[in-house]
């Protein structure tokens, strides 16, 4: 893949979630609601129509954030059922740049990624990588850097449907249940990571061949990247833990540890956990 670093390769099939997205270009053309399971390039001035074969994956950075988000719904689609008896709703992913319209109201590249439960949508400014994570943040890049953010939003959908999200009360702080929130969605993109080279397409083909010790270095780099005692040092030179919301650095790397090494809801219940 392009996007410097790491030994991720994508598989064969990936045009089976590109159908879904040239549906919903179409609807949306035609004033449909455009809702489901897809990736949308609409606003970030590409299609994705292009986004048919891993061979374009490994070429291609929006394809390859196709094969991520085909790979991801894939594994949620048979971990879900078999952990939690709960059927999975795959999201859609909108990829934007500058602003969009979302369910939760309007938001710009700053917000960064995000997940909205009112439409059920991961929105995503493709910029956000090489400006924010790579630029401001100092992360290392790379691949799997970017697949580690999507799975991370994509936990958040796998919370929405489990109902976690209604146990978030208080919003700020180092043990707070939105850090105890941010911390699970990490976890759970762990749990991802273990299985993605197993994750397959509806004709049996995985879509992620192989993920090396790389790639996993720069996942844990990229969430030690985003932890709020990094990003406030960076900032403004000093630490305040009352005001987290995501969690620190350490808490960030141990917490996708843990879904990596484990894989298993229950260890990711963060909320049950007496140390984050």
């Amino acid at each position: 893949m392009g996007g410097g670093g790491g030994g991720l390769r994508v598989g064969g099939g990936i045009g089976g979630l590109i159908v879904l997205v040239v549906i919903f270009l179409v609807q949306s053309q035609l004033g449909g609601s455009g809702g489901g399971p897809g990736v949308s390039g609409d606003g970030a001035g590409s299609s994705l129509e292009q986004c048919t074969s891993g061979r374009v994956a490994n070429q291609d950075s929006d394809c390859a954030l196709v094969a991520d988000v085909n790979s991801i719904q894939s594994y949620w689609t048979q971990a879900l059922p078999r952990q939690a008896n709960q059927r999975y709703t795959p999201a859609r992913t909108d990829l934007f740049s500058g602003g969009v319209s979302t369910g939760c109201g309007n938001a710009t590249a700053d917000v960064g990624p995000f997940y909205c439960p009112a439409d059920k949508h991961v929105y995503l400014d493709t910029t956000f990588f090489q400006d924010m994570l790579e630029g401001r943040l100092g992360a290392r890049g790379g691949e799997f850097s970017r697949a580690y953010v999507l799975a991370h939003e994509y936990g958040h959908h796998v919370q929405d449907l489990l109902g976690t999200m209604g146990k978030v009360r208080s919003q700020q702080g180092q043990s707070s249940d939105a850090v105890r929130l941010e911390l699970q969605a990490d976890c759970y993109a762990g749990m991802w990571t273990k299985h993605a080279t197993t994750a397959e397409d509806a004709d049996g083909q995985v879509y992620i061949l192989d993920l090396t010790q790389d790639d996993i270095d720069r996942a844990l780099d990229a969430a030690a990247a985003v932890g709020d005692d990094r990003i406030q040092r960076r900032s403004s030179g000093r630490v305040d833990p009352d005001t987290w919301t995501h969690g620190s650095a350490e808490q960030r790397q141990r917490w996708f540890s843990t879904g990596l090494e484990q894989g298993t809801l229950e260890a990711c219940d963060t909320f049950s956990a007496s140390r984050l």
